[in-house]
C-alpha cells in the first residue's frame, strides 16, 4: 500500500514553499529542518492557504533558526498577527532560542529529543523527524485521521478512536521513504479523501478501502458532538490623542493574545465592569466587535474618545500616528479598529 501511495505522490505531490518535492529528493536535495519546523508550527489548527504568505515573510526576514532566535519578541509577535493561536508564536521564539543556545543552532534529529523542545508536541515531533530526517515516525493529523478511519471503516467517534487510528497508521508507515510517505498520506486526505465529496475514483487506495466497500466512507470519521461554546462580553477602548497618537497596550504574556499589542480592554466574562484607561467623554460605537476563539465567542462593545496632549493613561502607551500599524494587531483587535476608525479621522 505504501508503494502505491508513494507512486501517486510522485506524480501528484502538492507544491509548497517549505516542501522538498519527490523529484528534488531523488536528486539528493535535503529538507531544511528549520523550514519544516516553522511550517508545522504555523499549520497547527490553520490552513495551508492561510500559512503560505506568513511562511514566506518569516523565512525572508529570518532565514535561519539562529536569525529567529535573535529577533525581538515584539517583531515576531507583530509578524505573527492575524495567524491566531498566539501561544505558538511565543513558543516559536522559546524553541528557536533553545536550539541556538543549547544545540548550536542545529535541530536534534530524533523524536525523543525534539519533543523536549518548547512548543513541540507528539504530532510536531513526529512530523519533523519524518519529513526533515526521514525517520520512520508515524504522523497523524486531521487528514490522516480521516483517511485511516475510512480505510479501515472505523466507526468509533473521535477522539476516542485516536489510539486505534494511530496504531493503524503506524502499521502503514514504511521504512522506505517515510518522510515522503508522511506527506503523501496528508496530501491524500487534503486533495482526494476530502471531508466532503471525496474523489474516490482517483484514490490509489480505493481497492483496499473498507469504508468505500461498505458505502460508509462519507460518514467517517465520526466525531463526538462538541459542547456549545459560551459567549463572553467585554469593553474595548480606542483613544486618540489630539496629535493623532493612538493608545495601545501590550497584553500580559500569559493568557489569550499574550504578548500582543491591542486596545485597552475590560475583563472578558459574563458581566464585565467598564474599565476605561483614561477619563474622557466616551462615544460608544453602535456595532459590537465579534470574534470566536477556540473555547468561546467574544462580543466587545467599542468605545472611542479623543484626549488632550497632557493625558496620562492608567494603562498602555500612546503610539505616534505614523508608527501605528493596524496590520500588527491580532484579528479581534483589527475588528475593533475597523469599527472605530471612521471616528478617528
Amino acid at each position: 500500500m505504501s508503494k502505491s501511495l508513494l507512486a501517486w505522490y510522485d506524480k501528484s505531490a502538492r507544491e509548497m514553499p517549505w516542501r522538498v518535492g519527490p523529484a528534488e529528493r531523488r536528486q539528493g536535495v535535503q529538507p531544511d529542518p528549520y523550514r519544516i519546523w516553522l511550517s508545522e508550527v504555523m499549520l497547527q489548527q490553520t490552513t495551508v492557504a492561510a500559512v503560505k504568505s506568513y511562511f514566506i515573510a518569516f523565512t525572508s526576514r529570518w532565514p535561519k533558526v539562529t536569525d529567529l532566535a535573535e529577533a525581538l519578541d515584539a517583531d515576531v509577535m507583530s509578524a505573527w498577527a492575524g495567524l491566531g493561536y498566539y501561544a505558538r508564536a511565543r513558543n516559536l521564539l522559546k524553541c528557536a532560542r533553545v536550539i541556538a543556545s543549547e544545540h548550536d543552532g542545529v535541530f536534534p534529529q530524533t523524536y525523543e529529543a525534539l519533543i523536549k523542545l518548547p512548543g513541540i508536541g507528539p504530532y510536531t515531533a513526529s512530523a519533523i523527524s519524518a519529513i526533515a530526517f526521514d525517520a520512520q515516525s508515524t504522523v497523524v493529523d486531521g487528514n490522516v485521521e480521516r483517511v485511516v478511519s475510512r480505510l479501515y471503516d472505523i466507526h468509533t467517534p473521535l477522539p476516542a478512536s485516536k489510539p486505534e487510528i494511530t496504531a493503524k497508521a503506524e502499521d502503514l508507515t514504511p521504512p522506505q521513504r517515510p518522510g515522503d510517505y508522511a506527506q503523501a498520506i496528508m496530501d491524500l486526505g487534503a486533495t482526494i479523501c476530502t471531508p466532503r465529496n471525496p474523489v474516490c475514483g482517483l484514490c490509489p487506495w480505493r481497492a483496499q478501502c473498507a469504508g468505500w466497500a461498505a458505502g460508509t466512507h462519507t460518514e467517517l470519521p465520526k466525531k463526538t458532538p462538541k459542547t456549545p461554546k459560551p459567549t463572553r462580553l467585554g469593553y474595548a477602548y480606542v483613544v486618540r490623542r489630539e496629535d493623532g497618537a493612538i493608545l495601545l497596550e501590550t497584553r500580559p504574556d500569559k493568557g489569550l493574545l499574550g504578548g500582543m499589542l491591542g486596545w485597552p480592554c475590560s475583563d472578558w466574562n459574563d458581566a464585565p465592569e467598564p474599565a476605561p484607561p483614561v477619563t474622557a467623554d466616551w462615544t460608544e460605537i453602535g456595532e459590537e466587535a465579534r470574534h470566536t476563539f477556540t473555547h468561546f465567542h467574544l462580543r466587545l462593545k467599542v468605545l472611542c474618545a479623543t484626549v488632550d496632549q497632557n493625558t496620562t493613561p492608567e494603562t498602555g502607551n500612546f503610539v505616534g500616528k505614523h508608527q501605528f500599524m493596524p496590520k500588527s494587531l491580532p484579528t479581534v483587535m483589527r475588528k475593533v479598529w475597523d469599527l472605530a476608525k471612521p471616528t478617528q479621522g
